[in-house]
């Protein structure tokens, strides 16, 4: 079994090439998709003003009000269901999934969480409804998967104590799963070729390497090889990190094409 993770841009850029390439490939997979800036868009038609807040370490990300929220599942799940629907058009058993199901990702909301203010001061706000993952229950996604080729998970979790839906950061989501499931390989396709160092793609990384190499690029990237390190512990045998962007995406980054950290 792969997980596979394709980021909001790749899945508005390329969503059918990715629904091509995974519907080619010979192993069960677990398709994460995101969508942040298709949700960025539903919000501002429906006259809803989206907001990213800074945190103090520089990380920039989206502040989900209950509003907010009700646009990210209605567009999650609008992305989910296009992605199954294509996937049976080429051929494909698929079944399309939130964390919230089973329920499978169980997190915490951040009940309050610290912000850089417009002033560059700290300030302490609500947590709003974004979640940290704290537990992935296997039973469901893999009774699910087999009597299915693909199952395509949305990046959302049920809160542990409230009972309410979550906003999780989907390659969280992706690293979680595929941590929690033993994958045998992980590939997150994204908007760039791979770690890029001086201009150059970074081919291999050990898990000692990725650390390393986490606190010298920049946010985002920094975070995923931070994460890939901790699934390789976890049991992940590896984690590819390719471009969603190019024909065969998937079978691309599983001959080796990105970086592979092992």
């Amino acid at each position: 079994m792969i997980v596979v993770k394709a980021g909001g841009r790749v899945i508005k850029q390329a969503r059918e090439r990715v629904v091509e390439s995974v519907a080619k490939a010979q192993s069960k997979v677990l398709l994460v998709h995101g969508g942040g800036d298709q949700v960025t868009e539903t919000s501002k038609r429906m006259g809803i003003e989206p907001v990213f807040v800074t945190s103090p370490s520089g990380i920039r990300s989206r502040y989900t009000s209950m509003d907010e929220l009700q646009v990210y599942v209605m567009v999650m799940g609008m992305i989910n269901k296009f992605i199954t629907a294509s996937l049976f058009k080429a051929g494909r058993r698929a079944v399309g999934i939130t964390g919230i199901d089973g329920p499978t990702i169980l997190a915490e909301r951040k009940k309050r969480i610290v912000i850089i203010d417009e002033r560059g001061k700290k300030r302490i706000i609500d947590g709003g409804y974004t979640g940290k993952v704290v537990e992935v229950r296997t039973e469901f996604v893999t009774s699910v998967m087999e009597r299915v080729d693909v199952v395509v998970a949305s990046p959302l979790a049920i809160d542990r104590e409230e009972g309410v839906p979550l906003n999780i950061d989907g390659d969280q989501a992706a690293f979680s799963l595929a941590s929690a499931l033993k994958a045998n390989v992980l590939v997150l396709l994204t908007d760039v070729e791979g770690v890029l160092q001086d201009g150059k793609v970074v081919p291999k990384l050990t898990i000692q390497e990725a650390a390393e190499l986490s606190n010298k690029i920049g946010p985002g990237m920094n975070r995923k090889l931070m994460m890939a390190a901790e699934a390789v512990k976890a049991g992940v045998t590896k984690v590819i990190i390719s471009s969603g962007l190019v024909e065969d995406p998937v079978g691309n980054a599983l001959e080796g094409k990105g970086t592979v950290i092992s």
